[in-house]
């Protein structure tokens, strides 16, 4: 049985015994490398993102709490709405745009000791594959001087669709990897794609195969990661980076 993380608020902690209540009815679990997570410390969760609620299992499955971005709009419906949501590990970003202040709250969370679950896919996956990586999670690990844990979640999809139909629980596994150093600047694009790209390296050998995408292929990934950053004079167009 999971116990609420040492660490955890009060809210957070009720929200887990309510998952661990209703966890049977949806799926069944299987955890890896818990151990990997430093006990103490800030750092930053890269985790897949599928059609499945993988925050919910992440948040679950982690040894500690997680917070997570949310949106603003749910912030600012009634001070205690904010409260209880801000309890439940979540801070507000402006959807949509490039939030500074969302990254900056991100970064002086880790760095006075949280954890932030953030998703460098950007958008969920409509098949599970891997897609390439933005560099929010590399940047604010960087500007927090903390490291990243690669987090993957496989086979969620099915947890919802499944409960509705009454089908059998599917079986999802989590897997923590060991942590990755924040090597570089933070005001070198080329150093936050390199370390963007070796997460989610490290992301997909914790994958089945199937699931990589995108970075199944180690050389196609460093050689268009070179591409990116080519002089012009070296390439026939640019090359738009993200």
């Amino acid at each position: 049985m999971l116990l609420p993380p040492h660490d955890a608020t009060w809210m957070w902690r009720v929200l887990c015994v309510v998952a661990l209540m209703i966890k049977p009815f949806f799926l069944r679990l299987r955890i890896e490398g818990r151990e990997r997570v430093p006990h103490q410390g800030g750092c930053v969760y890269a985790i897949n993102h599928t059609a499945g609620p993988d925050y919910v299992i992440v948040g679950y499955t982690s040894p500690r709490q997680v917070f997570y971005m949310a949106k603003a709009e749910i912030f600012a419906f009634h001070p205690l709405l904010a409260g209880l949501v801000r309890s439940a590990g979540a801070f507000p970003v402006q959807r949509g745009k490039a939030d500074t202040q969302a990254v900056d709250q991100a970064v002086k969370m880790v760095a006075a000791g949280s954890v932030v679950g953030m998703f460098p896919e950007g958008t969920r996956s409509r098949n599970g594959q891997l897609q390439r990586g933005k560099t929010g999670v590399a940047r604010i690990a960087m500007k927090g001087g903390v490291p990243i844990v690669p987090v993957v979640v496989i086979n969620s999809e099915p947890v919802l669709r499944d409960f509705k139909k009454l089908q059998a629980r599917p079986q999802v596994t989590v897997r923590f990897g060991a942590p990755i150093a924040p090597v570089g600047d933070a005001d070198d694009p080329e150093a936050v794609r390199r370390l963007t790209s070796t997460i989610m390296l490290a992301m997909a050998e914790m994958l089945p195969a199937d699931r990589r995408g995108y970075y199944t292929d180690v050389r196609q990934v460093h050689a268009a990661d070179r591409q990116e950053f080519a002089a012009p004079e070296q390439t026939d167009r640019g090359w738009h980076t993200t």
